[in-house]
């Protein structure tokens, strides 16, 4: 995987990018002055990601694998430490799909009705390969969804969660915690 370079990323304009931010040569970026991004990022090839009027944020130590898309109108927000494995789609809108309106972007936008909500992976929320989050999803720290789930009511915090709709299976290990400060003992290490 090539990755761009720095001066690359800076051309781009997005409104923040922080140090170390790896972004793939692949990837397809939509609206970068609506993106902010954080310290020790990575996004991979063939991802999408298409900020709306609220934009996209992306936190410190944020995974986003490959083929993966985040679109729509509102706000899309992945806290630090969070990650989405390959091909999980996040929409923060979505057309009505119920017949009472025409539904995509090539009719009138006066005869769609499309619904937008903000969605938001608190910290060290993963969502497992293949997944979809649908607009108004808040996922709460610590949780994890399993792969080929659906989300679309909020998650609680430190859950394990799988399935469609996807259910609480478990706990999660609030290990993580302990973990994340030694990355960042690390890292502050490293800076002095």
């Amino acid at each position: 995987m090539a990755f761009l370079s720095g001066d690359a990323i800076a051309v781009l304009g997005f409104a923040r990018v922080g140090r170390d931010v790896k972004i793939s040569e692949r990837a397809s970026i939509y609206h970068p002055e609506r993106i902010s991004i954080a310290d020790f990022a990575r996004i991979d090839d063939f991802c999408v990601l298409s900020a709306g009027r609220n934009g996209i944020v992306i936190g410190r130590y944020v995974h986003i694998a490959c083929y993966c898309s985040l679109i729509g109108d509102e706000r899309i927000e992945l806290e630090d430490f969070s990650g989405l494995s390959s091909r999980v789609a996040v929409y923060s809108s979505s057309d009505d799909f119920s017949g009472v309106a025409l539904a995509h972007p090539t009719v009138p936008e006066d005869l769609r009705r499309v619904s937008h909500a903000p969605v938001i992976l608190r910290r060290h929320a993963l969502v497992g390969a293949g997944s979809v989050i649908l607009p108004g999803v808040t996922i709460g720290r610590g949780s994890s969804v399993g792969a080929l789930s659906l989300v679309r009511e909020d998650l609680d915090e430190f859950g394990v969660y799988a399935g469609i709709p996807a259910k609480r299976l478990r706990a999660r290990s609030n290990n993580l915690l302990a973990l994340e400060a030694e990355v960042l003992r690390r890292e502050s290490s490293r800076s002095r």
